[in-house]
């Protein structure tokens, strides 16, 4: 009889142990000669060394489906067990499995356009409305690469720009006052790695999430970069932001034009930057359009009716819309 620990370096163990247990009392039961314990990463078993090999391979399969999956139940380990290995349903363009097994996919011509420009370029710029899935599918693909190993962590940063209030007014220290800037963030973090998983992440920085300003004077090396509401930035902090690049590392560039938030009389500098920096080999532009919007099916008939009203008072007031510089 020996022990023997085995570790789950990648499966989040919260999934794996299933709810109160479930999944590590139906491995009691299929491998009755073993013993034992589990806590936290660590699955201390007890028995005959031969035994215990079986029950270590077989354990890496279900780590490794709980892994790509996110999911484990008990229908997947006696699947597992029978040998036959569970199917999974195919999904065009996906990019991640999300928490609870949701597949999260390219849904438009123009998201598929961007996993197709993320995989041939290191600075991609995603335009387009609101809804259209930009942002969320930037987080998807540098959570996929992460997962795959090909970076070491995910930064994510937008500028604190208010729409409408003012950050002063907002309670708390600096942090509680700059966090509501980067729900939407954590929103689709949350959506795509478990609660525990991401708050590991988050304490040991390996995904940082943090205002445009904290960008300043770091060279970033190994990761991925995100930039999100970027037509909220002025000229000098795109360029700032844009050579933070390091080895290794890959940009995406998300912005609206029809949000921005800036003083009338400051230009954004997403505007700057995209008249710069067009025609250089390794950047990308993807423009989405209203046919990309996949939220509630009125947030199209929204964005719809805004643009006929700014080009009704372009034709009204041409004076108060300059053009572009």
């Amino acid at each position: 009889m020996i022990e023997k620990v085995i570790l789950l370096e990648q499966a989040d163990p919260v999934i794996f142990y299933g709810v109160n247990n479930s999944n590590i009392l139906l491995l009691k039961t299929l491998y009755p000669k073993l013993r034992f314990a589990a806590r936290g990463r660590a699955i201390k078993v007890y028995g005959d060394e031969d035994d215990i090999s079986v029950f270590e391979t077989f354990v890496d399969k279900l780590v490794r489906y709980c892994n790509d999956y996110n999911k484990l139940n008990e229908e997947v380990i006696l699947d597992f067990y029978n040998g036959e290995g569970p199917v999974e349903k195919q999904h065009d363009s996906l990019i991640i499995y999300g928490v609870n097994g949701k597949p999260i996919s390219a849904r438009t011509v123009n998201q598929r356009r961007l996993l197709e420009a993320f995989q041939q370029n290191d600075l991609v710029f995603a335009l387009g409305p609101a809804g259209s899935g930009k942002t969320y599918v930037a987080i998807a693909l540098a959570v996929r690469a992460l997962k795959n190993k090909e970076i070491r962590k995910i930064i994510l940063s937008r500028p604190a720009v208010e729409a409408g209030e003012k950050l002063g007014f907002l309670p708390g220290e600096m942090k509680d006052k700059l966090d509501p800037y980067l729900q939407p963030l954590y929103d689709a973090l949350q959506d795509m790695i478990p609660a525990a998983k991401l708050k590991e992440l988050l304490e040991t920085n390996v995904i940082q999430i943090a205002p445009l300003a904290y960008m300043r004077g770091r060279t970033l090396s190994d990761a991925i970069i995100i930039l999100d509401e970027a037509q909220n930035t002025t000229a000098p902090q795109i360029k700032m932001f844009l050579t933070r690049l390091g080895l290794g590392a890959r940009m995406i560039v998300t912005g609206d034009m029809s949000q921005v938030d800036l003083p009338r009389n400051v230009t954004s500098g997403l505007v700057q930057a995209q008249r710069i920096l067009r025609n250089i080999p390794g950047i990308a532009t993807i423009e989405f359009d209203r046919g990309d919007i996949v939220r509630h099916r009125l947030v199209q008939k929204i964005v719809d009716a805004y643009d006929r009203y700014e080009e009704q008072q372009k034709a009204r007031n041409p004076e108060l819309f300059p053009p572009e510089e």
